[in-house]
């Protein structure tokens, strides 16, 4: 039993998704902390911040270090952050005379956000590969149906005589325009965080942003400003988030009703019943809506996530940790959902 039921072990089969989840696992996000510890020594090498022999002592240390995970889960508890013990051990891996510069002119926040962009950034390229997948889905049911008559219906009820493709389109094109903004979502998004203990690089005086800038290269991402306490992109992102399964929810809705009329769909695989065996539940529809309804309620509290106080807020930074990871993974849910119902309609239209 779990709490979440993106990660339970049997409701995940149907609401979870196991890529998705598994870059918001604790192994990757120590996985994107020690990346960015290794690139920070790197990049302040470059720029004469710190020794290239140091730099050389900590990546050495880093590629065989394993962190103590019962000490940190304790840190967590005292220091709200894994970091402060994380540096600790990796401090005490490299040893003498270079431990500690291990983290030099970084704060806690820098490296979680950071390794948070790290690992969305796999989490993109996830979703893109599951969203032109539906639409390619989609296309396929307008292919073999489009021609074929439907009943039209506005507010519930019967209206005139439309196209298999007029419905599958208004289906489709919101994916389509969602997959035009990824690209851009993505270029305000994967951005490195490193901004020091009040977002001002102190230690570094003008050789700053050119340590910032080679970390970025470093891993693979843009360099930008400190954005520790302006969390409008990922806010935006989580918007984005909700339009997909938005759409795919009015997708599982018009399928469900469908399914109720029973004269103009047929799928294949249904869910069954212990009561009534002849009955072929359309559980993937129901989920694609329960699911846009998750992450539309989610959103709301991303969005009271905006408000950090000064230059860092605890209580706005944990509130975005129990809802992104959640939002994602319903999000990559959907999509996979999506895709295999539209692949289970044997029949659309007349």
């Amino acid at each position: 039993m779990t709490v979440s039921p993106f990660d339970h072990p049997l409701l995940s089969a149907l609401l979870g998704d196991e890529e998705a989840s598994r870059h918001f696992s604790v192994e990757a996000e120590i996985e994107a902390a020690l990346a960015f510890e290794s690139a920070l020594a790197q990049a302040q090498a470059e720029n004469g911040i710190i020794g290239k022999d140091a730099a050389a002592a900590i990546v050495s240390g880093l590629s065989s270090f394993r962190p103590d995970t019962a000490l940190l889960r304790a840190a967590v508890a005292r220091d709200g952050v894994m970091v402060p013990e994380l540096v600790r051990q990796i401090r005490m891996a490299v040893g003498e005379p270079h431990g500690q510069k291990v983290h030099f002119g970084a704060t806690s926040q820098d490296v979680i956000d950071t390794g948070l962009m790290l690992r969305l950034k796999s989490v993109v390229e996830h979703l893109g590969l599951l969203l032109t997948e539906t639409i390619i889905r989609l296309t396929s049911l307008d292919e073999r149906f489009g021609g074929r008559a439907l009943a039209g219906v506005t507010r519930m009820q019967a209206a005139i005589p439309i196209k298999v493709a007029d419905r599958v389109r208004a289906w489709r094109a919101p994916l389509q325009r969602h997959q035009e903004r990824l690209p851009e979502q993505s270029r305000r998004l994967l951005v490195v965080q490193f901004g020091g203990a009040a977002g001002t690089l102190e230690k570094f005086d003008d050789k700053g942003p050119a340590v910032r800038a080679a970390l970025a290269a470093r891993l693979g991402l843009a360099d930008a400003p400190q954005w520790q306490s302006q969390r409008d992109a990922l806010a935006d992102f989580s918007g984005w988030l909700s339009l997909v399964t938005g759409s795919l929810g009015k997708f599982g809705q018009d399928i469900a009703l469908m399914a109720l009329g029973g004269t103009e769909i047929e799928l294949s695989g249904g869910g069954g019943s212990s009561a009534m065996p002849h009955k072929q539940n359309p559980v993937k529809a129901e989920a694609l809506v329960a699911l846009a309804r998750f992450n539309a309620t989610q959103l709301s509290g991303m969005h009271q996530a905006l408000v950090h106080e000064q230059e860092r807020s605890g209580a706005a930074w944990t509130l975005e940790w129990l809802l992104l990871p959640q939002m994602a993974v319903a999000t990559a849910a959907s999509l996979r959902l999506a895709a295999e119902l539209a692949g289970q309609i044997e029949s659309l239209g007349h």
